[in-house]
């Protein structure tokens, strides 16, 4: 049986911009990691995008494969349905708009192709043990920073 690293990300926002707060889980067999953080002023969409980001900054190598799990719409689509046609377009969305979040997208995309990931989706305060743990330290960061 091949071993993986399983990364749970969550962010939250108290208001939509306010202040905001990232968690992440790493599993790794019998060791996990916590990790989490949070910005005075930011959004819930950024948050989300800072989970993830900051998961994979803090891989060591990439031996193994990466499950990423996260209850973001945005995130999931964003990096497996809207990236290819985003960076064609230079960074230009359908409407030909700006990508909102250029810059948290360009240092995903740079981090993901360093990794074999498999992303998951899953709905969020659905009792999901894993998206539950980093939704509470989400939450904590914001408190900390409160």
């Amino acid at each position: 049986m091949s071993r993986r690293i399983e990364i749970y990300t969550d962010g939250a926002c108290r208001g939509n911009p306010g202040p905001g707060g990232w968690g992440a889980l790493l599993v790794f067999g019998d060791s996990e990691k916590e990790l989490y953080g949070a910005e005075a002023e930011t959004t819930n969409n950024r948050m989300e995008l800072l989970a993830a980001i900051n998961a994979l900054e803090s891989l060591k190598h990439d031996r193994y494969p990466v499950v990423l799990t996260t209850d973001s719409r945005y995130v999931m689509d964003g990096i497996t349905k809207w990236l290819a046609g985003w960076k064609k377009r230079n960074w230009k969305t359908a409407s030909r708009q700006p990508v909102k979040n250029e810059d948290l997208w360009r240092r995903l995309d740079e981090l993901a192709s360093r990794y074999d990931i498999e992303w998951r989706w899953v709905k969020g305060h659905s009792g999901h043990v894993g998206n539950e743990r980093v939704d509470a330290l989400a939450n904590r960061a914001i408190d900390e920073l409160l």
